[in-house]
């Protein structure tokens, strides 16, 4: 165990200084998943009004991304190959509200590419129960020997605002929990305590978007924001364009109009004289006012509009490229339905599902390490061994009840699959429900062989 000028020195020197990089590195990405975007280069004399179509141009895209991909995972059960119920450790993720708790932990790993699950021993009227929490990596930054290869980290650091310029910080490592404070630069730091929790590894399970081979974990905002940055700009051209050359001017040559009187007035420039003879002559016209002249040489005309088409044209293309890259069907996006068949809406939907996927592998490996840390730190060895148990995910895939309904009905007529074993695939259906149907199949099974029993009972002679 680190004594307390060890754990100072490591704060200071190490865990401190990358929790402030990390934490700058992210500030860039929050700004974009959420929806303070970086601001539209701008000329320096660009009125009031442009400043106001810049940020009305902002529209929160790669928010959209992150949340496509995390409506479609949700895990709603535990399970070991050995046994179809829920495995022990399943105690501990209800008793940890990880049903609510599991979103924003893929949230933060969709968008930042890391987040965190610490757990820690504790006790509740049960006996023994681990305590999860979800961290965000914006607060928690974890030092690893191989960043790659590694499943638990060395040490992490937690950062927590505590009152004005003042933070509370809790260092982790195989052995305890150090807490210190300091102030807003990170120089004044002071020891607390600690408490032992003796896992034996750093109690904090690590979840990652895309996690390659030199510990680089990418996620879906970053390599996105050039993308939405264009998006944003054709917006600002079409809202630049709508707001001062959308509609017809209409000109008049030829009229005769007299002279203008530059002469300032007192205390007026000659520049600002200039602008009171344009706004006192300014021709204001209303929608039903005609235009006449008595010089029959006067020629009136018009200046036509610049058309939108080209814009709104870029824009869709803009949209259809993010969705492309992203892998997001673009009518989540652009909101644009058609007439699909189902094997078109399937194939629409083709890029989400390998995406889905591929992040259920991972986010699923980091869910089983956390319930079997947590099964070791409440002395289940027999769960906390169990590499073969797998976290289930609901059945979140896009489907109306009547093709659900169809297709199952072929699987078990045809293919002669239990009909118990496709409840969970039907659309809009829990765990939950399943096993409340289990449960009243069984309670009926039960009444049906006492019935049986009794009918058989009394269709025997002497019997009454």
């Amino acid at each position: 165990m680190l004594n307390q000028n060890q754990v100072l020195t490591l704060v200071k020197d190490s865990l401190w200084p990358g929790y402030v990089a990390e934490r700058e590195r992210l500030e860039l990405i929050d700004c974009w998943y959420r929806w303070e975007h970086k601001e539209l280069k701008l000329p320096r004399n660009a009125s009031p009004e442009h400043k106001w179509l810049a940020n009305l141009a902002k529209t929160p895209w790669l928010g959209l991304v992150v949340t496509t991909v995390a409506q479609a995972m949700y895990v709603d059960g535990y399970r070991s190959p050995e046994n179809l119920d829920n495995a022990g450790p399943w105690q501990t993720w209800q008793r940890n509200d990880f049903d609510t708790r599991q979103t924003a932990i893929h949230r933060a790993a969709l968008a930042y590419g890391t987040s965190y699950v610490t757990s820690l021993p504790g006790v509740d009227s049960s006996g023994p129960r681990s305590v999860l929490r979800g961290a965000s990596p914006r607060k928690m930054y974890a030092v690893y020997r191989d960043p790659a290869g590694d499943d638990f980290p060395m040490y992490t650091i937690d950062v927590n605002p505590s009152g004005r310029d003042k933070f509370m910080i809790r260092v982790l490592d195989e052995e305890a929990a150090y807490y210190l404070s300091c102030n807003k630069g990170g120089d004044k730091l002071e020891f607390i305590e600690y408490r032992l929790h003796d896992t034996g590894v750093c109690p904090v399970v690590r979840y990652t978007n895309q996690l390659d081979l030199e510990g680089r974990a990418d996620g879906e905002v970053a390599p996105l924001i050039p993308l939405a940055s264009r998006i944003n700009k054709t917006s600002y051209d079409r809202l630049l364009t709508q707001h001062f050359n959308s509609w017809k001017v209409r000109t008049i040559a030829g009229i005769d109009i007299a002279p203008a009187d530059l002469t300032p007035r007192e205390g007026e420039s000659t520049d600002d004289a200039a602008a009171r003879v344009a706004r006192e002559r300014l021709l204001v016209l209303r929608q039903s006012d005609m235009l006449t002249a008595k010089d029959p040489g006067t020629k009136f005309g018009t200046l036509d509009e610049t058309p939108l088409d080209g814009f709104i044209s870029a824009y869709d293309s803009d949209i259809d490229t993010l969705a492309a890259v992203a892998q997001v069907p673009a009518t989540s996006l652009n909101g644009k339905v058609a007439n699909l068949s189902a094997d078109a809406i399937a194939e629409l939907r083709a890029g989400l599902t390998q995406k889905v996927y591929e992040r259920q592998m991972s986010f699923g490996k980091s869910h089983a390490q956390a319930l079997r840390l947590a099964a070791a730190q409440e002395g289940d060895e027999t769960s906390a061994d169990d590499f073969l148990a797998r976290v289930t995910w609901q059945d979140m895939a896009v489907r109306s009840m009547s093709q659900a309904a169809d297709a199952l009905g072929k699987y078990a007529t045809m293919l002669h699959v239990p009909v118990e074993a496709l409840w969970a695939d039907i659309p809009g259906k829990t765990k939950a429900d399943v096993d409340e149907w289990k449960k009243m199949a069984a309670e009926a099974d039960s009444l049906g062989k006492l019935a049986a029993v009794l009918a058989d009972q009394a269709a025997q002679p002497g019997q009454q």
